[in-house]
């Protein structure tokens, strides 16, 4: 019994704790209009939050923010990206919305596969009732693991405040935060490599008790 909970212990410690979702809003000077691809979505924003970034803020909650509010930085000619790293402990079927000010579209990629792409005037004016202005996805069946939902859009103006919420299995719709779908621990190989040295010595010393105990 007391090598069982020696080993438990070491898994344990190899694995450590959940950590917080991870939420990051990014942001960079564009007025390229509307595209036709999500890739081309994609494509535009990443170049513009890298070489004429207004900021870069990992947030706790995602609740009505906005490049002004984060940055103190213009209304006008933005490009958004949003990066929300979750955990998913088991597996089921989750959606994802965003209520964005896009003025000329935007696109939607979960796990680098894009989902979602509108590309007219979007502005949900703080009511999910405007689908046509709402970036969705809808009943995605999600592996207990680690995901990424990245989120690319462009405006013209005026820079209205924004929020995305998730739904598991049907459930009602909340907003993203750091203490919501906690990502999974993974181990570094460092770790797997003490984990296996420290099982390899219980292992040991376990035959030798017995040994011992079959010779006495």
């Amino acid at each position: 019994m007391k090598f069982v909970k020696l080993a438990a212990l070491a898994v344990a410690l190899a694995y450590g704790s959940a950590e917080a979702a991870v939420i990051t809003f990014q942001t960079g000077y564009s007025n390229a209009g509307a595209q036709t691809t999500a890739d081309a979505y994609r494509s535009i924003v990443d170049a513009a939050v890298a070489n004429s970034p207004y900021g870069s803020k990992v947030l706790t909650n995602y609740d009505i923010v906005s490049n002004q509010s984060l940055f103190g930085a213009g209304a006008t000619n933005i490009a958004f990206k949003s990066t929300i790293n979750f955990g998913v402990s088991t597996a089921g079927t989750y959606s994802f919305r965003a209520g964005v000010d896009f003025g000329n579209g935007g696109a939607v990629f979960l796990d680098g596969q894009a989902v979602d792409m509108k590309t007219g005037d979007l502005w949900w004016a703080q009511s999910y009732v405007n689908t046509n202005s709402v970036l969705s996805v809808s009943d995605k069946a999600l592996s207990a693991g680690n995901h990424t939902l990245t989120i690319y859009g462009l405006e013209g103006c005026c820079d209205g405040g924004q929020q995305v919420q998730y739904s598991v299995n049907g459930g009602t719709f909340q907003s993203f935060s750091a203490n919501t779908l906690q990502l999974a621990a993974v181990p570094e190989p460092e770790t797997y490599a003490m984990l296996l040295g420290g099982l390899g010595v219980v292992g040991a010393i376990s035959r030798r008790r017995r040994r011992t105990a079959l010779s006495a």
